[in-house]
């Protein structure tokens, strides 16, 4: 059973919801979001909570019912607070850059790797080795950071790469001298 897909999602004052039969239209002072929920799912709404129940007992309800719980809730904390991913390069000779809207990256390779944000994701540079990357959207900023991350993703012997700002690397000790 789904203990994520029973719980019910709270609506905030200055957040609109608009409920259409199976969609959804979050509007906040960040912005507007828009999710098409599955036809095996129904949305109650009662004055500041929406709740989602099952229409059938099928294991692809039960499997959407809490993934489409989890997307609602994203979209409400996305268009009030918005969310953020921190990376850090490190690195000698590492660094990034903003170029106008898109991220410049100098990673070792022989070409700088230039990666250009969705409309909706902000990257900011600091220091030339921090990069912040913020939306509304949870699943795009996400995504921007793992492709970001995937251009020198960290290394075990020096730790050399791009990582998320909490993230540990498991060091491997390098092979013995004579």
């Amino acid at each position: 059973m789904s203990r994520i897909g029973r719980k019910e999602i709270i609506i905030p004052k200055n957040i609109e919801v608009i409920i259409n039969q199976s969609e959804i239209f979050v509007k906040g002072n960040k912005g507007t979001l828009y999710y098409k929920v599955s036809e095996l799912i129904e949305i109650g709404r009662q004055n500041n909570v929406i709740k989602l129940t099952k229409k059938k007992k099928t294991q692809k309800a039960q499997a959407i019912h809490g993934l489409s719980r989890s997307i609602i809730n994203n979209m409400i904390h996305g268009v009030s607070k918005g969310f953020e991913k921190k990376l850090v390069i490190q690195g000698v000779g590492y660094r990034s850059q903003m170029e106008e809207k898109n991220l410049i990256l100098n990673m070792g390779y022989s070409h700088p790797v230039k990666i250009e944000p969705p409309k909706d994701i902000n990257i900011k540079v600091e220091n030339n080795t921090n990069i912040f990357i913020s939306g509304i959207n949870k699943e795009t900023v996400g995504q921007i950071a793992a492709k970001i991350r995937s251009v020198r993703p960290p290394e075990p012997y020096k730790g050399k790469g791009i990582r998320y700002e909490n993230e540990t690397v498991k060091r491997k000790v390098g092979k013995a001298g004579k």
